[in-house]
């Protein structure tokens, strides 16, 4: 019982970084309809600029300049890049982004190279123990952390003019720049929030009992995606409700690997697709995504 509800702890602790990353991919869908696959190039801007800066700096004002640096980023991308756009098929923004991830990333892999970067957070190696259950204090942070912006994001989502603004720019673009919502500002807004929230995620990635910062870190990314997908990705709260649904399933699969061997090994990497796909076959839109009907 210890060993599951360690897993179940350490899932939900995952899950909602997952959640935060997932969030990211849910405000720029709902902003602009655009699935953006630069995602993984935001969190590895955000984790390299703490990285390099923390020693310098401390690790408190890296962070800080970290989200921001990830935030600058992702709304350079919307203004210079996906602006230039506006109006093409979906379709093609989307091959865009995977485009400007591919430039991000390579130049930013180039300039970590083989080396795994500290972020230099003050948990270290630090552990909770409570009775059987052990918890590392990086997992309780996350956790926290992620409970925290989650919350502030949704209340600033629905009670602020911008989340006012974009919750418009959501149900109908066109009547909501007839009522003077300016839908630039509102994208670059998206953009800019789901950088600093991919910064933050970078930090609870790579701190232990991960060693720091690499090349791969990236990737976490793709994990994510099946939170958006299968919450729905014009949800909000399906990113959260997916982010943890995904936590939670690889950290049992990883844990139980010994006994689920006949399913094959890496299971706990393949088990979040695994339970994306059997919800889509049950729920096309995702648990709590719009369906779109059509009169005909």
């Amino acid at each position: 019982m210890s060993t599951f509800a360690e897993l179940l702890l350490n899932g939900v602790s995952m899950g909602s970084v997952y959640a935060l990353i997932a969030l990211g991919f849910v405000v720029i869908f709902r902003a602009t309809e655009v699935v953006n696959f630069a995602h993984a190039s935001l969190l590895l801007a955000g984790g390299y600029v703490t990285a390099t800066l923390h020693d310098d700096i401390g690790f408190w004002p890296a962070l800080l300049v970290g989200i921001a640096g990830a935030a600058v980023v992702g709304a350079a991308v919307e203004f210079l890049v996906m602006r230039r756009y506006r109006g093409s098929d979906h379709s093609v923004l989307a091959i865009v982004t995977i485009g400007v991830d591919i430039l991000l990333t390579t130049e930013l892999t180039r300039r970590i190279g083989t080396d795994v970067l500290p972020l230099g957070d003050p948990w270290g190696d630090a552990v909770l123990t409570l009775g059987p259950i052990s918890l590392a204090h990086t997992r309780i942070a996350a956790f926290v952390a992620a409970a925290l912006l989650i919350t502030v994001f949704l209340l600033a989502f629905r009670y602020t003019s911008w989340g006012v603004a974009m919750r418009a720019a959501a149900e109908s673009p066109e009547t909501a720049a007839l009522m003077g919502v300016r839908l630039g500002r509102v994208s670059l807004g998206a953009w800019a929030v789901a950088g600093g929230l991919a910064a933050v995620a970078a930090l609870f990635l790579t701190v232990f009992p991960t060693p720091g910062l690499e090349r791969a870190t990236s990737l976490a990314a793709l994990k994510a995606f099946p939170a958006a997908i299968l919450g729905g990705l014009d949800s909000t709260t399906g990113a959260l409700v997916g982010g943890l649904l995904v936590g939670v399933t690889e950290s049992l699969a990883t844990g139980y690997q010994s006994e689920l061997t006949f399913l094959g090994r890496g299971l706990g990497d393949l088990a979040p697709y695994l339970v994306m796909t059997v919800i889509l076959l049950i729920r096309p839109a995702g648990l709590f995504g719009t369906k779109e009907l059509a009169r005909v």
